[in-house]
C-alpha cells in the first residue's frame, strides 16, 4: 500500500494545476459575471453553515473538484430535496458548470471557485452528509505526490465536517492514487471502508453520472470507486 510522505508545510501545497486553459466562451463569461456572484458561498467570516444556506434540505453534499459540473448538476436536478456545494479552482470548469445550472434550472447548488481546503476549513462541525471527490488530479510522478489532495491532514479535516454515519466517496482511474487514498483513510480512526467484495470498488455507486474527465479514460486502470463511512 502506498505510503504518503511525512510533511509539515507552513501552508498547504496547491493540489491542482492550471487555473485556466483558454478564453471563456461569451455565454460562460457572462454567467461568471452575472450568475456566479449569486451562487458563490461566503467564506469571509470564516464560518460556513450549509444548513443556513439551505434550511429545508434533507441532505447536504460537498463535491470537490466538480470539473465541468456534469455530475454536480445532474445530482442536484435528480435530488431537489438535497443541497449541493461544489468546489472547483479551474475557471473554465466553473463557466461550464454555470451553463449546466442555467440550463437545468436548479436552485439547490452553491459554488466556490478556489481551494477546497478553504471551504472545508470554514464548514461547521458535522454539517455535511456526503463528500464526493471524483477523479482529482492524480499527480502521478513520485516527486509530486505531496500535491495530492488526499493527505492525512485533509482527511482529518473531513472527519470534522462529515456527520457521523455520513460518507466520503472517492473515484480515480489511477491505481496508485487509489491505493494511496485507501491507505490514508484506513489510517484515520474516524473512517471505515465500506467494501465487502471486489464489485464494491469496481462498480460506480447508484446514480453516478460520468464526467468528461472520466470518459476520456486518461488513467492507467479502470475507475476505482471507494466509499468511506464516518464512524
Amino acid at each position: 500500500m502506498a505510503e504518503p510522505p511525512a510533511q509539515t508545510p507552513t501552508r498547504p501545497i496547491r493540489s491542482y494545476g492550471r487555473l485556466k486553459a483558454r478564453a471563456l466562451k461569451p455565454r460562460q463569461e457572462a454567467l461568471v459575471e452575472t450568475l456566479l456572484p449569486s451562487l458563490a458561498v461566503d467564506l469571509s467570516n470564516g464560518a460556513l453553515d450549509p444548513r443556513a444556506l439551505f434550511p429545508h434540505a434533507r441532505m447536504h453534499v460537498l463535491e470537490i473538484g466538480f470539473g465541468g459540473g456534469e455530475h454536480l448538476v445532474a445530482q442536484a436536478h435528480a435530488h431537489p430535496e438535497r443541497a449541493f456545494i461544489g468546489v472547483e479552482p479551474f475557471l473554465n470548469g466553473v463557466g461550464s458548470c454555470l451553463r449546466h445550472i442555467e440550463e437545468a434550472g436548479v436552485s439547490n447548488v452553491r459554488l466556490h471557485m478556489g481551494d477546497a481546503r478553504d471551504v472545508v476549513a470554514a464548514l461547521l462541525d458535522a454539517s455535511i452528509d456526503r463528500v464526493d471527490i471524483l477523479f482529482p488530479d492524480p499527480w502521478p510522478k513520485a516527486r509530486h505526490w505531496k500535491r495530492r489532495l488526499v493527505q492525512a491532514p485533509f482527511v482529518a479535516a473531513l472527519a470534522r465536517v462529515v456527520k457521523p454515519g455520513g460518507e466520503v466517496r472517492f473515484a480515480t482511474d489511477w491505481a496508485h492514487y487509489a491505493a494511496w487514498t485507501l491507505g490514508v483513510f484506513l489510517r484515520d480512526p474516524h473512517f471505515a471502508w465500506t467494501a465487502q467484495r471486489a464489485a464494491d470498488w469496481r462498480t460506480p455507486w447508484e446514480g453516478h453520472v460520468a464526467t468528461r474527465y472520466e470518459e476520456k479514460k486518461l488513467g492507467d486502470c479502470a475507475p476505482i470507486w471507494l466509499r468511506f463511512v464516518r464512524r
